[in-house]
């Protein structure tokens, strides 16, 4: 049967020469880019201390900002000297700034320097310039499933794995491991995710990893799509959601049926296996604890919340009621200690001090579920006994109580002393030298300052979370003098973690293909180990999954006092922002101080990523490329229209080369694919026999591809019609 295509409207683009000069690592910036109204600042620095110190960069007098695809110059600038050319103690860099915040046209482009003709890593302006690190940071929560298998097509195949710890002795199986030979006190603990490197699983670990992503959620639930691949996509539900659940199930088998939670599952000592479903080491599950029962509390009721306002009633108010139930046990048994015995592996009790946070941060939550007021009765006889009260000190190291504290304060039915006490000790907390005096006084070169002793084991998750208190001054409307500052402060550390640091490094692992030029090639884990196909991005047949947050610059890191090789420099012996290494050898180096994920590490970056992440639209789209015409112009001349080069996500004034992407194969189905993120668009294939009567036709498979930010849908072609055309015909939404 002879097969036309009418109106092949998809295309890809002209592959453009990428630019000749090479490029200066010590040009440092967001890899990824920078929303079109943010400030943008480069850092160029010299290295003086610190193992670059070889190294030398003078930048010229001007550098410019340049088009990549065709090296137009849409801005030249000087740079200035940072505090007067001293040396920023904690890079050992002198340095200077390269402000080019007048650059706000969609597009991508770099920072050439003339004089010595070197460049920048590449980067993009435009308003959904963070979609891919969102997506494949939220992805990293999906392959660190317990039970579930990463297959094709929601994996790329290098990093399939079958459903792990499943097998005897393991989760579905799992024992108590004080009294492991009862088979009476066997549970089904399936599920939930890897807690980091590990494959283990801990209750009170969960505490912030939760509320962060239910924040982000909240917060900003326009940008969460249900298009990123997991096996939910497409369900009706966002991604993020759905991937909440996963761990939210779990818990809900953690919980007893009295309401109490028990405290882990995990191996007894430090066995693991690369991939995780190689992993058969018998798992073992740790007794209840007030801790554990109060932390789900508070999650289980911040969930209620959420996924009320998700349309999820069903589930809102069984998450209600199962925190309600732990409370009441954690009210009864106010003082049951994990002891962690039985276990080599973490023991996740907490000090007294953070169990009365975690018991302020669920009576607020439940409060703000239930309205019970008998909630806000606690919370106002026992808000001023928190730290950040006390000190009048909010700091990155109790974010989740910081955050309930500033939710409760945004309640209308909350007390109203109450609520402005809170307010006004956040604000005097930032007014302080740590905050927006550092910010202001411009103390870090690198525009993400914390002291030298917060740069510690997961740096990374205390930037992410200095860089939401900050943000939370812009979601509580606090200070609304100072918005710019307050907004301007916390992007700066998120371009920290996408490359503006003195490592010049971008924190997630492998994405170079996905937007970075320079990304961490190796993290310790258990899957993606020294020496296993997974090892390294660079030189590795497989390397890591794009996505994950590695822990970051530790000034504590030592290697197990058994170990006598070479001097591990860096990470010993450098300044504060060097103290990196990439990389991920076992004991003795003991590399998982440093380059080890966590899911902790993960949803602090991702909430703070969607704080600066916004939905996309034909209309900003159009805007920020300069575009007047009707969504039928073709400005340049390349046969596709506006609205045509929106849906591929291509550029409108570059001209490409129209290929058609729907396409038959030999099993006669037709496919097409699209750019993600486009709520606003409708796509409809149509058949016909005659030219004039157009049936519109229902795919027989939708599908994201995990690789890139496309999605692809696939349609069965008829066999019995002599001649049959095909026509795409794409529309925009009101």
């Amino acid at each position: 049967m002879p097969t036309r295509f009418l109106l092949p409207v998809l295309c890809s683009s002209v592959a453009l020469a990428v630019p000749t000069a090479p490029v200066q690592p010590l040009i440092q910036l967001d890899q990824f880019g920078y929303l079109p109204d943010s400030r943008k600042i480069a850092v160029l620095a010299d290295p003086q201390t610190g193992y670059d110190s070889a190294l030398a960069y003078s930048p010229g007098p001007t550098l410019e900002v340049r088009k990549w695809q065709n090296d137009a110059i849409v801005l030249t600038a000087a740079p200035t000297a940072w505090n007067g050319g001293a040396v920023h103690a904690q890079s050992g860099n002198s340095v200077k700034w390269l402000d080019f915040t007048a650059v706000t046209g969609w597009g991508s482009y770099y920072l050439f320097d003339p004089a010595n003709n070197v460049r920048s890593h590449r980067f993009d302006i435009r308003d959904d310039v963070y979609r891919l690190p969102l997506k494949h940071a939220a992805r990293v929560f999906f392959y660190q499933r317990s039970g579930f298998g990463k297959t094709v097509p929601h994996v790329d195949a290098r990093w399939t794995d079958a459903a792990s710890h499943l097998g005897a002795g393991q989760d579905t199986q799992c024992r108590l491991v004080t009294d492991p030979g009862n088979a009476a006190l066997a549970k089904n603990l399936a599920g939930g995710w890897f807690d980091a490197g590990d494959f283990n699983k801990y209750v009170n670990f969960t505490h912030t990893t939760l509320h962060n992503l239910l924040f982000a959620y909240q917060h900003h639930p326009a940008i969460w799509t249900d298009d990123t691949g997991i096996p939910e996509s497409g369900n009706g539900r966002p991604d993020l959601l759905d991937e909440i659940l996963w761990e939210l199930d779990w818990l809900k088998r953690m919980q007893q049926a009295d309401g109490s939670v028990l405290s882990k599952v995990s191996v007894t000592q430090f066995q693991s296996a690369s991939p995780p479903s190689a992993d058969s080491a018998a798992r073992r599950y740790g007794s209840a604890s007030t801790t554990a029962t109060l932390t789900t509390a508070s999650i289980f009721a911040h969930a209620s919340r959420v996924f009320a306002s998700a349309g999820q009633a069903t589930a809102s108010a069984d998450f209600l009621n199962r925190a309600v139930l732990a409370w009441n046990w954690a009210a009864a048994y106010p003082a049951i200690i994990y002891t962690n015995a039985g276990f080599q592996s973490a023991n996740p009790e907490v000090s007294s001090a953070e169990g009365s946070a975690r018991k302020l941060t669920a009576a607020i939550h439940l409060y703000a579920a239930s309205g019970d007021t008998g909630y806000r009765s606690y919370v106002d006889a026992n808000y001023l006994s928190a730290q950040p009260m006390a000190w009048f000190y909010f700091y990155p190291f109790e974010a989740a109580v910081q955050d309930a504290l500033m939710e409760y304060a945004a309640l209308p039915g909350a007390t109203t002393a109450v609520k402005n006490e809170i307010r006004s000790r956040k604000q005097t907390s930032m007014n302080g030298a740590e905050s927006l005096a550092a910010f202001t006084n411009r103390t870090d070169a690198y525009r993400a300052f914390l002291k030298d002793g917060d740069h510690v084991w997961g740096s990374n998750q205390v930037k992410s979370s200095q860089g939401l208190i900050f943000q939370a001054q812009l979601t509580y409307n606090l200070d609304p003098a100072n918005v710019a500052n307050y907004r301007s402060a916390a992007e700066g550390f998120l371009h920290y973690l996408h490359g503006t640091n003195p490592l010049g490094l971008v924190f997630l692992t492998n994405m170079n293909p996905h937007g970075a030029e320079k990304s961490c090639d190796e993290m310790y884990h258990g899957w993606f180990g020294d020496g296993t196909v997974f090892d390294s991005a660079l030189t590795s047949p497989n390397g890591p999954v794009p996505g994950f947050v590695t822990g970051g610059v530790n000034t504590t890191f030592a290697p197990d006092g058994s170990y006598s090789g070479p001097l591990l420099a860096p990470p010993l012996n450098q300044p504060v922002l060097k103290s990196y290494r990439d990389w991920n050898t076992s004991f003795p180096q003991n590399s998982w101080q440093i380059s080890e994920p966590a899911i902790y590490y993960q949803a602090a970056y991702l909430r703070l990523l969607a704080a600066s992440s916004r939905p996309l639209s034909y209309a900003a789209w159009a805007a920020g490329h300069g575009l007047t015409g009707a969504a039928t112009a073709d400005p340049d001349g390349d046969g596709l229209s506006q609205l045509q080069e929106y849906a591929v996500d291509s550029d409108p004034n570059l001209p490409g080369v129209p290929a058609p992407t729907l396409t038959l194969s030999p099993a006669r189905q037709l496919a097409w694919r699209m750019a993600n993120g486009r709520p606003d668009l409708t796509t409809t294939l149509a058949s016909s026999t005659t030219l004039t009567d157009w049936q519109p036709l229902a795919p027989t498979s939708v599908s994201s591809l995990p690789a890139d930010d496309f999605r692809s849908a696939v349609f069965s072609a008829p066999v019995s019609d002599p001649v049959r055309f095909y026509r795409l015909h794409i529309t925009r939404r009101p």
